[in-house]
């Protein structure tokens, strides 16, 4: 029976590597069990002119294995397979899989990373629910970047990564020449530094004796909201498992040195310590899933300054390397709790709204004299932030479990009703001061005004657009203080 046009497996989503993969895949999902010919299951195969079959336990739904045309012409047609013979005897076990729920990023980096074409989506409990395919997913084009993919994975020391680095930051400083939109470079930006991380990760994990526990890497502030620009500093965490919390010490202690030797090969990579030691190697960020979860709790029951400078940083956590569930657990573990504290809420609201806009009354640029650099707008402090706090405080209260701000406030909207032209309004204002950000960091290399932009200096068109993006600031944070501060 064909699915419905509600069925999530059918509908259809404009794209962004940021929504949830279980949105992405289109028409029925092709299936055959094991005992199935391989006869049958090629005839499959070319009645729905697909280029891959799941083959699954008819009980349990378990996906066993996958057979796509590659191992077709590879495994059948050129030794001569007997076509009577079961599907199981040619497919390919051993399946890399993700969660359906899992987004289109993390789809890509794999498959990078793995060299396949095919991953297979599973449900919570581990069933069987689809198969994307690279073609499901908008590819990061260009010969030059390819040639970065494969270098980074081909890196075998950390100075190779040095340089590797200083590589994409060119790569990314000729897209902001070419004018590429503000999404689609900090999704760049974003997928090769992931790449570039997990491979300083991988390559050091194995000269140090890690615990046999699950672990996971962890990345917050704008590398947890895959909106890193070109200056950015660490901000990252290790999560792992404890059977008891008499045991979490000790498993500590065995992850630190490894943490440090990873945070000491991203600062060569360009990518600077925290000032704040927000970083691994800090064992006050090197935690147990139940150390994480009290920390958390912490933060909610008790909404003082600290809390809410933590939550504008941690509260955007995604999984990087590792047991993906220990990050997916802990997210979902706080989005259940987080609006169950109205007082903690609130702050977080009043907190954003401590915001003075670089508008005048009259709508002309109102300048925070910086006496090092006079005449200038801070676009992260005054532009994206708010933004980025006013999406948070969203996800928080409407159990959104997406990190990036765009991805949040598309959801918000369409959750809350938004009228389309307004939604797109607000995330379109995000993206130009993400993009004139972007401009500005690659004229200016590390230089302490890599964020600020002298709005005389900006081409007529850019100008008007700046001014009418933060009047959408203005526009978000009144709805917010009549949804939770007017009551």
């Amino acid at each position: 029976m064909p699915a419905s046009s509600t069925d999530p497996a059918t509908r259809v989503t404009p794209f962004s590597p940021y929504v949830s993969l279980r949105s992405l895949v289109r028409g029925e999902a092709l299936t055959v069990a094991p005992a199935a010919s391989v006869r049958d299951t090629l005839l499959l195969l070319d009645q729905r002119r697909a280029d891959a079959v799941v083959v699954v336990d008819q009980d349990s739904r378990v996906p066993l294995g996958i057979l796509t045309l590659h191992d077709v012409v590879r495994r059948i047609a050129l030794e001569t397979c007997d076509l009577q013979a079961p599907v199981a005897s040619v497919m390919t076990s051993g399946l890399i899989t993700v969660p359906a729920d899992g987004s289109a990023h993390q789809a890509s980096v794999v498959m990078v990373r793995r060299g396949v074409h095919h991953l297979v989506l599973t449900e919570s409990d581990g069933s069987y629910f689809h198969l994307v395919s690279q073609a499901d997913l908008h590819t990061l084009p260009g010969a030059r970047q390819g040639d970065l993919v494969q270098a980074i994975l081909g890196a075998r020391d950390v100075d190779t990564l040095v340089g590797l680095a200083g590589d994409i930051r060119a790569f990314v400083c000729r897209l902001v020449a070419e004018r590429v939109g503000a999404e689609t470079l900090c999704q760049r930006i974003s997928s090769l530094n992931d790449l570039l991380t997990m491979q300083v990760i991988e390559l050091l994990a194995g000269a140090f004796e890690l615990p046999y526990v699950p672990w996971c890497w962890l990345v917050f502030g704008s590398e947890g909201r895959l909106e890193q620009t070109l200056t950015t500093d660490q901000d990252n965490g290790l999560i792992f498992a404890a059977e008891s919390e008499d045991d979490a010490p000790a498993l500590r202690e065995a992850f630190l040195p490894f943490a440090r030797a990873v945070n000491e090969a991203l600062d060569a990579c360009g990518f600077p310590l925290c000032k704040g030691n927000i970083m691994a190697s800090n064992p006050q960020w090197c935690l147990s899933a139940s150390e994480w979860q009290g920390a958390f709790l912490g933060w909610l029951t008790e909404p003082r300054p600290d809390a809410l400078l933590n939550s504008s940083i941690f509260f955007d956590l995604r999984a990087l390397y590792g047991q993906d569930s220990l990050a997916n657990e802990l997210r979902a573990w706080l989005l259940d709790r987080a609006s169950s504290y109205p007082i903690f809420m609130r702050a977080m609201v009043e907190n954003s709204l401590n915001w003075e806009s670089p508008l005048t009354w009259w709508k002309g640029f109102r300048y925070d004299d910086d006496k090092d650099f006079p005449h200038t707008i801070d676009l992260k402090k005054h532009g994206s932030r708010p933004f980025v706090d006013a999406a948070r405080i969203y996800a928080l209260a409407l159990r959104i479990p997406d990190t990036n701000t765009g991805e949040r406030l598309r959801v918000m909207g369409e959750r809350s009703g938004i009228a389309g032209d307004e939604l797109a309004a607000l995330i379109d204002a995000f993206q130009h001061i993400q993009r004139l950000r972007l401009g500005r960091q690659a004229d200016v290399a590390q230089s302490a005004a890599t964020n600020r932009v002298n709005p005389d200096e900006l081409h007529e068109l850019d100008r008007l657009i700046l001014r009418e993006s933060l009047k959408q600031v203005q526009n978000l944070q009144k709805r917010l203080i009549r949804e939770y501060l007017s009551a």
